[in-house]
């Protein structure tokens, strides 16, 4: 019998632009699986205003802990990040954090973490967040301090891969992953929401943030040309004005859904779409949605974005068009496909595909790299890279 005693698994502390009880994407993903075998402090960015400075702490059901930093409105940028150090400075000696690691999202939050000693530092690089509407000249520079500092880079897609991979010597890709079982519960007869309920069929339908990655023109005109197809559009609005979002009959804005609430809409809908402005701020990214559409058993239609041409396209398991023309007579074939042998061997290349694919898989990646990285060591090939052996560079 071995005498070895295993040691406690280090902290890990994160910091992210977006709300924990925001939309549920790669950062809640990831983080509850962390949450598993280690103490997970999710840090977000402050709430501002006319108060004393604080730190909320929340410890969530799934083992994630909080915290939210508010801090005096009418500081400067740089004393507003220097209070926030000094909290979780204070907040690593009253947890008795002797060892922790470093998971950072947003670049521009760096100085924050500037009073931490952390064992690893990790950039987890999911968007090309300096292409966003609103973003901060300041953030590039931020994300050369980042790379510098970091020990082990991940990247949320092939071709934000392809470019971050030029200025770190340890960079890997964990693309958008999925929880199959959850969104199958979409093809066993889940009841149709009520607030979908009344609308007539077919019903094309997209969740996510809707903001200057969406395309407004596309998604108005097609509607516009197709009075009978019924267009339900889930999620936030966000950085752009509501006022501008086409309107019509067919157009149904019903806000933003909860993650345990989408199989549901999802088993309902006859076309799932990924309709995506070809702009900067949808250059690099790789949409979690795309998997989790195709596992709940829905025909996709998507805009040419790189990372879902590159394996989904080019796999014949979602439809790809770019142009009203394109996308309406896309969107025409999947109707006109439901129920025959085509649709069927379509989504069963789609299931072989996912079988491989799962949040699990990419976290247990993302934790091999982030251990041999704190061991100075580097592992032949990530779980990531090795859904693109052979694709070119």
């Amino acid at each position: 019998m071995s005498n070895l005693i295993a040691l406690p698994t280090p902290a890990l502390l994160v910091l992210s632009h977006l709300r924990w009880n925001f939309v549920y994407q790669r950062p809640q993903h990831l983080m509850t699986r962390a949450a598993r075998d280690r103490q997970v402090y999710y840090v977000e960015e402050p709430m501002f205003g006319d108060h004393a400075d604080r730190l909320d702490i929340e410890r969530t059901e799934c083992g994630v802990t909080v915290c939210t930093p508010y801090i005096q409105v009418g500081l400067s940028p740089a004393e507003s990040q220097a209070r926030t150090a000094r909290m979780l400075a204070e907040l690593v000696e009253n947890e008795k954090l002797t060892e922790y690691d470093l998971w950072v999202y947003s670049p521009m939050e760096l100085p924050v973490a500037s009073l931490l000693s952390p064992r690893v530092t990790v950039y987890d690089c999911m968007d090309e967040l300096a292409n966003f509407k609103g973003a901060s000249p300041e953030l590039r520079r931020r994300e050369e301090a980042l790379f510098a500092q970091a020990d082990v880079v991940f990247t949320g897609g092939h071709r934000l891969y392809e470019a971050k991979r030029l200025q770190h010597g340890n960079v890997h890709p964990f693309p958008s992953s999925v929880e199959v079982s959850h969104f199958m519960q979409a093809r066993q007869g889940l009841s149709d929401p009520a607030d979908q309920r009344e609308l007539s069929r077919p019903r094309l339908g997209f969740y996510g943030v809707i903001d200057e990655r969406f395309d407004i023109e596309l998604v108005g005109e097609v509607a516009r040309r197709r009075p009978e197809w019924q267009f339900v559009l889930l999620g936030p609005v966000v950085k752009i004005d509501p006022a501008e979002l086409p309107r019509g009959d067919n157009l149904h804005y019903l806000g933003q859904k909860k993650y345990a609430e989408l199989p549901a809409y999802l088993a309902h809908w006859d076309v799932a779409l990924l309709p995506f402005a070809l702009n900067a701020s949808t250059e690099f990214i790789s949409p979690t949605k795309t998997p989790e559409y195709l596992a709940a058993g829905v025909p996709v239609v998507s805009t040419g974005i790189r990372d879902v041409i590159r394996p989904y396209g080019e796999g014949d398991m979602v439809r790809v068009a770019d142009g009203a023309d394109a996308f309406e007579a896309a969107c025409a074939a999947a109707l006109a496909e439901a129920g025959t042998p085509a649709a069927a061997e379509r989504q069963a290349r789609a299931d072989q595909y996912l079988a491989n694919l799962s949040w699990d898989l990419t976290w247990q990646g993302m934790s091999d790299e982030l251990e041999a990285a704190a061991r100075g060591a580097a592992l032949p090939l990530s779980r990531g890279a090795s859904l693109f052996e052979g694709a070119d560079d």
